[in-house]
């Protein structure tokens, strides 16, 4: 799976009913969001083989379902599982931040299989 930008109408088509979503809420124009997604990147490769979908928004041209889930700062990272929102980092983090979280919930998700 590969790193999916969505926006107002297409984020809710993409967002997996199963297993863990990490969503990106950024701007092209945000210095943390731009030395996050090369780390996304990464994150992609790294579970490929699983059940992670990595989802981008751009906060400026999605307001909306920015407002939904009350971004205020830039970039925060949304972990979902099974749909839902159950973690939220503001700010930039260290890679193996996100990558024992998604670990985490993919344990979650391997043991409900």
């Amino acid at each position: 799976m590969s790193t999916i930008a969505v926006d107002d109408n297409s984020f809710h088509h993409y967002l997996p009913e199963n297993g863990v979503t990490l969503v990106e809420f950024g701007a092209p124009w945000c210095p943390p969001c731009k030395v996050l997604h090369p780390i996304l990147d990464q994150i992609d490769h790294k579970f490929q083989n699983e059940q992670l979908t990595i989802l981008t928004v751009n906060c400026d041209e999605s307001p909306h379902i920015a407002a939904q889930y009350s971004i205020m700062s830039m970039p925060t990272i949304i972990v979902m599982f099974q749909g839902e929102p159950v973690e939220k980092l503001v700010g930039l983090r260290p890679t193996s931040t996100y990558v024992q979280m998604i670990e985490r919930y993919l344990r979650k998700a391997h043991s409900i299989m």
